[in-house]
């Protein structure tokens, strides 16, 4: 089984209530050969809800306590976020999962790239809470432009 990021299956739950529909995605949770997740609606977080970013490194600094997720206000939701995580770990052992397609960019969700932790657009090269504690834990995370070439490897 699979997991993937519930905004990328056309759920509105990114921070400001939106979604960002992946037709391949969507599909392969008709077919059942997925299902959806969203960290941060699991650890707590509503839609929609203020945008946060890691300050002070990526998600293997927040799983170590060297960094923080910060709301754009200055509200430390870590604890938030670390909790999200482990109920995501969860679900992928409960079902299952080796692999897991998330959301790039994200505090949460991402996989090779995340906000600077400034709230000015400015990306850098690393990823967010659930991804690390998922490629702790021995679940491959794969970026949404990796879909097709992970798919065709495994399932075509």
């Amino acid at each position: 089984m699979i997991l993937v990021s519930s905004c990328l299956a056309g759920l509105e739950v990114r921070y400001n209530g939106t979604h960002c529909l992946d037709k391949k995605i969507h599909q392969m949770i008709e077919k059942k050969q997925a299902i959806t997740v969203c960290p941060e609606l699991l650890g707590g977080f509503s839609t929609p809800r203020e945008p946060a970013e890691i300050v002070g490194g990526n998600g293997e600094d927040v799983l170590d306590g060297k960094a923080k997720v910060i709301e754009k206000s200055g509200k430390d939701v870590t604890k938030l976020y670390i909790k999200g995580a482990y109920s995501t770990l969860r679900k992928a052992q409960e079902v299952g999962a080796t692999v897991v397609i998330l959301k790039e960019f994200s505090p949460s969700c991402g996989s090779s790239m995340i906000y600077n932790g400034e709230f000015k657009g400015i990306k850098i090269v690393g990823n967010g809470v659930t991804t690390a504690l998922l490629e702790r834990n021995g679940i491959q995370v794969v970026q949404k432009r990796e879909l097709l070439i992970f798919l065709r490897r495994n399932y075509y």
